[in-house]
């Protein structure tokens, strides 16, 4: 048996072939010629496993070469290899990759390919424009407030359209407050007591509105690629991932945004993952153990899952303002005791367990409601509940001198 290795760098790869006792290590360089190459040398060897560290867009390539070549890639989360000590260079690097795969010490991560791949590139684009569309949304408030204009003290956001019909109308040179007001939907409050026709009286130069006209560019160049993008993911979801969605959706607190940016990270088959406590460690909701001697050092979560966990949690935050929701309730439960920022989590997470359970069962999300119902796994739960009571009240029996048998025995009528 044989294992190949790759430790990838911007400008060459270490590609190491180990059997169990030597090893054998070439160097190629990451130009697409020789990456074909370096498969052809791999499959020389009779292999079509290949072992890498997560390294970014650098293995990007190198991933979908392999798999045209019907060759699976592993790649793996570099921190698991740092925690084994051994090799500090960049050929036992591959060498030592390479035994790791021989000794079954590395466990895959979750590449998608095909349909879920382009999906997931759609999203991934998707929240990326929205956020910088916010910015650049940032920065004409600043040039209105900058042109004395303040719209943004009188409105709850900026991303209204009463906001952009007003900088729009600023950029194309008008001036006037009271035709600026009526652009403004709502704001009663703020319209009767004259505030808002205060905040639009401004004193604007020719070049302050040359830059607000550029910058409404940028956001208009933003907002059609938010729209294409948008587009290529309802018929990427539609067409493949129609049902899981409607199912993810009886959530509260999940859009339909919501529902493909989440198909698009974790996928629809849940027996990749094996269990809701490893995908709530792969989305890095899990809180860390970390005692000694027993203390708890610290119990926050570890940094990573940039992209599922902050959708999780913006999820998290509508499930909490839900109408009736029980996510609110485990809030407000857990908020009291450890803050809002850790209670957030935890519901981000409790979301994810939900959203798991869903998946792999095929059912819609049904909230408990009224008497619960008699399981086997819930009578298990609560027979280990009541061992832990009846051994707490033994020990607080104990310090306190009473025989518990006795008062088990004749219980107070």
């Amino acid at each position: 048996m044989k294992t190949c290795g790759l430790d990838v760098h911007k400008d060459t790869i270490f590609c190491a072939i180990y059997d169990g006792k030597d090893s054998v290590v070439e160097k190629f360089s990451t130009f697409t010629p020789d990456i074909e190459a370096m498969c052809d040398y791999i499959q020389s060897k009779g292999l079509d496993t290949v072992a890498m560290e997560s390294t970014g867009i650098y293995i990007r390539v190198i991933c979908t070469l392999l798999r045209r070549r019907k060759m699976r890639p592993v790649v793996v989360n570099p921190f698991l290899i740092k925690q084994m000590p051994g090799r500090k260079s960049d050929v036992a690097d591959s060498v030592w990759i390479a035994r790791l795969l021989y000794n079954g010490m590395l466990s895959d991560s979750f590449i998608p390919d095909g349909k879920l791949a382009r999906l997931r590139v759609y999203t991934r684009q998707y929240r990326r424009m929205v956020q910088r569309r916010d910015s650049a949304l940032t920065l004409v408030d600043q040039q209105l407030v900058g042109m004395g204009i303040r719209l943004g003290s009188c409105l709850s956001k900026i991303t209204t359209k009463s906001f952009m019909r007003v900088a729009r109308a600023v950029s194309h040179g008008e001036r006037d407050p009271a035709a600026l007001e009526r652009l403004v939907h709502g704001c009663l409050k703020h319209k009767r007591d004259g505030t808002l026709r205060k905040a639009l009286t401004g004193c604007a130069e020719e070049q302050d509105v040359w830059r607000l006209r550029k910058l409404l560019e940028i956001v208009d160049m933003y907002e059609a690629q938010i729209a294409e993008a948008l587009a290529h993911m309802e018929e990427l979801a539609e067409a493949g991932y129609h049902e899981e969605m409607a199912r993810i959706m009886t959530i509260p607190g999940i859009s339909r945004i919501s529902a493909m940016c989440i198909i698009a990270e974790i996928g629809v088959d849940m027996s990749l993952f094996g269990s809701a406590r490893r995908i709530a460690g792969w989305a890095c909701l899990r809180p860390r153990n970390d005692e000694s001697a027993g203390k708890y050092k610290s119990t926050a979560i570890v940094k990573g899952g940039k992209h599922l966990k902050p959708m999780l949690i913006q999820a998290a935050w509508g499930a909490v303002h839900a109408r009736g929701s029980q996510f609110g309730t485990f809030f407000g439960r857990v908020s009291a005791r450890r803050g809002a920022k850790k209670a957030i989590v935890a519901v981000a997470r409790k979301l994810l367990v939900t959203i798991y359970a869903i998946l792999r069962d095929r059912s819609e999300y049904l909230p408990m409601r009224g008497k619960t119902e008699a399981t086997a796994a819930y009578i298990r739960k609560m027979a280990v509940l009541d061992a832990r009571r009846h051994r707490k009240l033994e020990r607080m029996a104990a310090a306190n001198g009473i025989n518990l048998s006795e008062l088990t025995d004749n219980p107070t009528p």
